[in-house]
């Protein structure tokens, strides 16, 4: 397997975290990987900065951070600009269309989905979106398996929320097949 560095970003109150923390339980758990993850966030509760890293491989991991991703999830523009210069060169973005302008010109994969209006419109309300861009990243990636993901959301949150978690997942995946023909 390919080793992959995902450097997840957004604001405080999208699940950034939270995201990285599944993936990393999903890939160690379910898919016997070897999986790292760090974070670091602005003093403020929402609407600040935040910042995931996720190392995933099939061999010993030697550093935490992630400094050249080949993976890039960016959930607002501010996190865009930041970091994809970042990017190794043939690397990938995904970014949500509808909230993300990149204006970087790097040599990278871009994938923009509207994944938040599609959250919204899909539950009446966003709380799902992290998930949702989860389905969305491991569709594209191939990192995770859809089950891996479900099994680790239903771990970690309480049976009432489990159909509406892997509706998310299913909608994230839905809304990148066609990215991948």
């Amino acid at each position: 397997m390919e080793k992959y560095r995902f450097l997840l970003s957004g604001s405080g109150g999208q699940g950034v975290i939270t995201m990285a923390i599944i993936l990393a339980e999903a890939a160690a758990i379910y898919e016997d990987r070897v999986a790292v993850q760090s974070q670091s966030y602005g003093p403020e509760a929402r609407g600040g900065a935040t910042r995931s890293d996720v190392i995933l491989s099939d061999s010993e991991i030697y550093f935490p951070k992630v400094n050249q991703p080949n993976v890039l999830v960016a959930l607002t523009n501010e996190a865009a600009n930041k970091y994809l210069g970042l990017i190794l060169p043939g690397g990938l973005c995904l970014f949500d269309s509808e909230l993300v302008q990149p204006s970087a010109k790097v040599d990278f994969i871009h994938y923009g989905i509207p994944m938040f209006r599609a959250v919204k419109e899909k539950f009446g309300r966003t709380q799902a979106y992290n998930v949702c861009v989860l389905g969305a990243l491991a569709t594209i990636t191939g990192a995770v398996r859809l089950e891996s993901l479900e099994k680790v959301l239903n771990s970690r949150f309480a049976s009432a929320h489990h159909a509406a978690n892997k509706q998310a997942l299913e909608l994230g995946a839905e809304l990148a097949r066609p990215l991948l023909a």
